[in-house]
């Protein structure tokens, strides 16, 4: 039976792709808060019929380099050598840049890029003899710069080249994958949005957000066809093509002035969208 590491397991992506493999897999979930795995140990034993401790739990902070090591070393010692690794640890403070707090923006990238390197540091040398799956949960942020969310694009950027160069690295004995993940139905995406600048949301419009289970069920089909990116409808998948190009939104804004938004493509021509939006 292989075995499933989960950062960022006690709640939203990370529990509901932890939900579909608790089914036929070993399945150990690591978070901060002891709390909430707890919880969601209890859920997946129940919802699956699985005797008491066939979930394992590990509390430690993903940014903690030390601690996460230990966390996986301890799943490792109680379940094997890990089969997947699923990297969904992650935070979202949404400001604009002046007025960002120096330690949000260092928790952001602490948390979403070095987190990441900590987990995937804790398991790659063993997988990497065998064909095993790194999945890191990245985000359309990691391709676009998106105004509010300087430290999180920043941080998904990073990881983005990170999880391209392990892949290559790896290449054929470890499989890496890149996820491009869409906004997701979760308690951190209603906090993300309530704190989200004005003109952000008139950067981004409204979308329609995914459940956290559907999100789950893509990543693991993604996994199991051995994908090395894994989009969210043609707008993700067409990203990536953008980003080759100018794609990469700005919002032009004079005190007292509407927001105007300024969508420049890899085309010559640009397109102006105005926003009903008074600043």
């Amino acid at each position: 039976m292989t075995h499933v590491i989960i950062t960022g397991g006690s709640s939203g992506i990370g529990l509901a792709v932890a939900s579909i493999y608790a089914a036929r897999s070993r399945v150990s979930l690591v978070a901060r808060s002891a709390d909430l795995l707890e919880k969601a140990a209890q859920k997946l034993v129940a919802e699956h019929g699985l005797e008491a401790g066939a979930v394992r739990i590990e509390a430690a902070d993903v940014s903690k380099g030390e601690e996460i090591e230990a966390a996986v070393f301890r799943c490792v010692d109680a379940f094997g050598p890990c089969d997947v690794l699923v990297t969904s640890a992650g935070v979202v403070e949404p400001a604009p840049f002046e007025a960002m707090q120096g330690s949000a923006f260092h928790r952001q990238m602490e948390t979403n890029f070095s987190g990441t390197v900590h987990a995937v540091r804790a398991v790659y040398p063993d997988m990497k003899n065998r064909p095993r799956h790194i999945l890191m949960v990245s985000s359309g942020a990691g391709l676009i710069g998106i105004y509010g969310y300087t430290a999180y694009c920043a941080s998904k950027f990073a990881l983005n080249g990170f999880a391209r160069r392990c892949a290559a690295n790896a290449r054929p004995q470890c499989r890496h994958f890149d996820l491009l993940s869409p906004d997701t139905e979760t308690p951190q995406f209603k906090r993300e949005l309530a704190a989200r600048p004005v003109e952000a949301s008139v950067i981004m419009g409204t979308v329609r957000p995914w459940t956290a289970e559907a999100v789950a069920r893509k990543i693991v089909k993604g996994i199991d066809r051995r994908r090395f990116e894994i989009y969210f409808g043609a707008a993700l998948y067409l990203l990536p093509l953008r980003a080759g190009g100018q794609a990469f939104p700005q919002l032009v804004v004079r005190p007292g002035d509407r927001a105007q938004q300024w969508t420049v493509t890899a085309a010559p021509a640009a397109m102006l969208v105005p926003a009903n939006i008074r600043l």
